[in-house]
């Protein structure tokens, strides 16, 4: 398989391959961001989102499980040869992708499970959630693709020091606002009770 295809000319649809996602000039991605479909798009460009926060080279495409199984099994035994190091992979309803690609792929897998109109994504989780021995599927909370990035950037910065410094600096973001957040909620009118 090429490493070059035919991205989509529709603003906002998400592309692979020529090194040009979303209009940003990117080289080498890191992540591979893949979805059944571009109705999961909505939900998935926040993994994208997040890894941008960080500086992170991705791509992203529809790779369908069940509608183009040979192009997804390719792009799961090519993905690390191509330098990808983790794959996002966004799914709704029976939801094989993630674990379809978890089996062809010795790289990370990250499953999003997205909710669809019926039983409100809860069959995604659970046909993610569920691999068997042997081949494991990170997975995050329904429709929660930006925790899906993030957990990307937490793997690629096993190796990366700079990135685990940035990671670093974001939890010490979150601290601080939910600091911020219980001093509103106190009113300020009391001293910080700690251990209770």
């Amino acid at each position: 398989m090429t490493t070059s295809r035919t991205a989509s000319s529709a603003p906002g649809t998400p592309r692979r391959g020529s090194a040009e996602t979303w209009g940003t000039r990117v080289s080498e991605p890191q992540v591979g961001i893949v979805m059944g479909s571009d109705s999961d798009w909505p939900v998935m460009k926040a993994a994208a989102t997040a890894l941008e926060e960080f500086g992170v080279a991705h791509e992203a495409d529809v790779v369908s499980a069940h509608r183009m199984p040979e192009e997804m099994l390719a792009y799961g035994k090519d993905a690390a040869g191509r330098g990808l190091r983790v794959l996002i992979a966004g799914a709704g309803g029976a939801a094989h992708l993630p674990g379809m690609l978890a089996a062809v792929t010795p790289l990370p897998v990250i499953g999003v499970p997205v909710p669809l109109e019926r039983l409100d994504g809860l069959d995604s989780l659970l046909s993610i959630v569920q691999m068997p021995a042997g081949v494991p599927v990170a997975t995050v909370a329904i429709g929660n693709a930006r925790n899906a990035g993030l957990l990307a950037v937490r793997i690629l910065a096993t190796a990366d020091e700079a990135l685990r410094r940035r990671m670093v600096d974001f939890q010490a973001e979150l601290k601080a606002t939910a600091q911020g957040k219980g001093a509103a909620v106190r009113g300020d009118t009391g001293e910080r009770r700690v251990g209770f």
